[in-house]
This record gives C-alpha cells, structure tokens and sequence, in this order.
C-alpha cells in the first residue's frame, strides 16, 4: 500500500495556496490543524500533492 517516495510529487506551501485560492496563511492554519498532512523540512512544510487533491474533494453524503 504504501508508495516509493519517488511517485510522490510535494508542493510547497505557496503552491497548495495558489491551487486552492486560498493565502498562504490559510494553508499554514491547515497544516498546524491537522486537516492538512505535511511534512516539515527545516524552516519550510512540503504537503504532497495527493492529500490536496484529497483535502478539495466533495464530501460524499449519504442522502435518503
């Protein structure tokens, strides 16, 4: 189940933001949450691309 770290493809903070519309600081506030997986190298946070794709996905609702 797990992946080679070569597939997965991170994104700086600035990019989540700027794929999400969002600021930076929104993203920061969704990474120290929790609600956004990262991974912290030195000074700068790296969120893969697959937990943003994850993050902007509909909730699916059980309706009936």
């Amino acid at each position: 189940m797990t992946r080679d770290l070569s597939e997965v493809r991170f994104l700086t903070v600035a990019e989540v933001a700027e794929m999400m519309r969002v600021s930076t600081m929104t993203v920061y506030r969704l990474v120290h949450a929790g609600e956004l997986p990262a991974i912290r190298f030195g000074r700068s946070f790296r969120i893969p691309e697959s937990a943003v794709a994850a993050a902007v996905q509909p909730p699916v609702a059980d309706v009936g």
